[in-house]
């Protein structure tokens, strides 16, 4: 029992110095130990501690030299060659512990590896259980193993993912911010819009629903939304020119070598809004093109961008206008009707509305600055290819007008001025009623074409009506 005591206490007293010795030439690599066990030479000598101290007595049954020489093996390992000072003293009648020493003395100048090697191989020679013993350890060190890279990549992963949902919120963030910039942008420019046009809009509404005030208030926020969608596609319109000028006078410079470019004009910012409306009058288009700018004496006020919107109740309209015949115009093929309406002296803003039959037609509104004689509306038509001038009436101070000249905004020498409001283009007023509105720029004629000289075969027939508001 002493015997047994003592082994054991010899072998739990192992401290495995992390020390390096010198291999001896009889040495098995340490590749070869991983090859054959899965660990290193020190790995293994710790499982084989190991499974002697659980097995000992059990599974795994020595002699009592065996267990000197295993003991031996251990005090090699921990203090290398046998010495006095690492040595308790033992009694004269202390058998087991004059064995050990005399068994680690016999050692000589085993290295540690060597030591190691030999505790493996008994124990690998003396037990079945000791290789199984060790594969467990290898499952067991591969499993922490896997799991330990599993815990990494599961770690990375979420590293990963913590900095995309960062990346992912800041563009968040930033879309959130630029939305509620373009959000505060929208907001003035449909509040100056508003502001403008209120009275307008205010006035026509009274007209078209009196005395019902939801209905009035709903068709003010159509006119408005109709506004604002118009004003922004001209926005964008002049914008997209503008880069397209930039881009034609690079181009320009480049083909004439010229060591400097010119620098692109950033495209106007959509957050402010013009305090006289968005100018379109052909005298701005015109100077563009010409690369020229109006002189002193040919500068007239500036004209205000028109509204323009649609309904729906296109039956009830015409049928509202079919007993007035002064309302019903007949257009012939090939055929453009000028509808002259002076400026009244009582009105602040001009009101149309018109309708067609089956079929499409081109419109557009024009003013001349002229003084005409009474406040009468007239009709005027003109054939397509006819160049001859209309006879003035009423004393000769009403203009005529002719195909090419007023719709191009040009100006003849014997010819009052004339600007473009609306450009003329077809319109599907056989669909619906489209409707505008035009704040008076000053005392003239405001010019409603109305455009058939495209269709070669049908004639068109038009319901109209104009007006004007204080």
């Amino acid at each position: 029992m002493a015997e047994t005591e003592g082994l054991v206490n010899g072998v739990e007293s192992l401290s495995v110095n992390d020390t390096p010795h010198p291999e001896s030439s009889d040495n098995v690599s340490g590749d070869e130990y991983h090859i054959k066990w899965g660990f290193s030479l020190e790995e293994l000598y710790k499982i084989a501690l190991k499974f002697y101290k659980e097995k000992e007595g059990k599974a795994l049954q020595v002699t009592y030299k065996d267990k000197l020489r295993l003991v031996a093996y251990t005090k090699q390992v921990s203090f290398g060659k046998f010495r006095n000072d690492v040595s308790p003293d033992v009694g004269f009648l202390d058998v087991v512990g004059n064995d050990r020493r005399q068994a680690w003395q016999a050692l000589g100048d085993m290295s540690k590896e060597s030591a190691m090697e030999e505790f493996v191989k008994f124990l690998e020679g003396s037990c079945n259980l000791f290789k199984p013993f060790v594969e467990a350890h290898k499952a067991e060190k591969e499993e922490k193993l896997r799991q330990q890279q599993e815990e990494e990549e599961r770690l990375r992963r979420e590293e990963e993912e913590r900095k995309q949902r960062e990346l992912e919120e800041e563009a968040r963030k930033q879309q959130e911010a630029e939305k509620q910039r373009q959000m505060e942008q929208e907001m003035q420019i449909r509040s100056a819009l508003n502001q403008q046009t209120a009275a307008q809009f205010r006035q026509y509404a009274e007209q078209q629903y009196p005395g019902n005030t939801q209905m009035q208030e709903e068709l003010i926020r159509q006119l408005q939304e109709q506004h604002f969608q118009q004003y922004m596609q001209q926005v964008y319109q002049q914008q997209l020119m503008h880069q397209q000028q930039q881009l034609q006078q690079m181009h320009t410079s480049n083909n004439n070598s010229s060591t400097t470019l010119p620098q692109p004009a950033v495209p106007q910012q959509l957050n402010s809004y013009p305090q006289q409306g968005m100018d379109l009058g052909h005298r701005e288009g015109q100077a563009l093109e010409n690369g020229q700018t109006d002189s002193p004496e040919d500068e007239l006020p500036p004209i205000a961008a028109a509204s323009m919107w649609t309904r729906k109740d296109i039956k009830e309209f015409k049928d509202s206008l079919r007993k007035d015949k002064d309302s019903v115009i007949k257009i012939g093929s090939g055929e453009t009707v000028t509808v002259r309406v002076p400026t009244h002296e009582d009105g602040s803003c001009l009101f149309w509305e018109f309708a067609t039959d089956y079929y499409d037609i081109g419109f557009g509104v024009y003013f001349e600055w002229t003084i005409a004689p009474s406040n009468t509306v007239s009709v005027h038509v003109s054939e397509d290819t006819d160049e001859e001038e209309f006879e003035e009436e009423e004393g000769g101070g009403e203009a005529a007008d002719v195909k090419g000249d007023v719709e191009k905004g040009k100006k003849q020498d014997n010819r009052p001025p004339a600007d473009e409001i609306i450009p003329i283009y077809r319109r599907d007023c056989h669909e619906e009623v489209y409707c505008g509105s035009h704040t008076y720029p000053g005392r003239g004629v405001y010019l409603l074409k109305f455009d058939n000289s495209y269709s070669l075969w049908r004639s068109k027939t038009l319901y109209y009506r104009v007006y004007y508001s204080r």
